[in-house]
């Protein structure tokens, strides 16, 4: 229903961050790849949603919205499925970042050894 919504704002927050960081820091830190990750989940969710007739181009914009029955289910969906899915990409760039600082570490040592 409304679950792209939680990364959605993940993705609100650190761009706002990467953009007053300045350029070095956000290089450093791969704020970009976040970003990319975050806005691109975001963005084919909403398609997807769209498409299943869940979200709408009109307000109240989310269809469970329009009877209050709805609204509980839905924020449920955001507190579980939308949180999941905004820590498994915050995760998923931590390990690239992660991986990009140690790799080259490994590669200079690597050469050291053959010297």
């Amino acid at each position: 229903m409304a679950c792209f919504l939680v990364p959605g704002a993940e993705a609100v927050v650190t761009t706002i961050i990467q953009k007053t960081m300045g350029r070095e820091k956000a290089e450093k830190l791969k704020l970009k790849w976040l970003n990319t990750m975050l806005w691109g989940g975001v963005l084919l969710l909403a398609v997807e949603h769209i498409w299943h007739g869940e979200v709408v181009l009109w307000p109240p914009f989310l269809t469970a919205m329009n009877n209050p029955a709805d609204v509980a289910p839905m924020l449920h969906e955001m507190a579980t499925v939308g949180t999941t899915m905004a820590l498994v990409v915050t995760l998923t760039w931590a390990v690239m970042v992660a991986v990009t600082l140690l790799l080259p570490k490994k590669t200079l040592t690597k050469e050291k050894t053959k010297a």
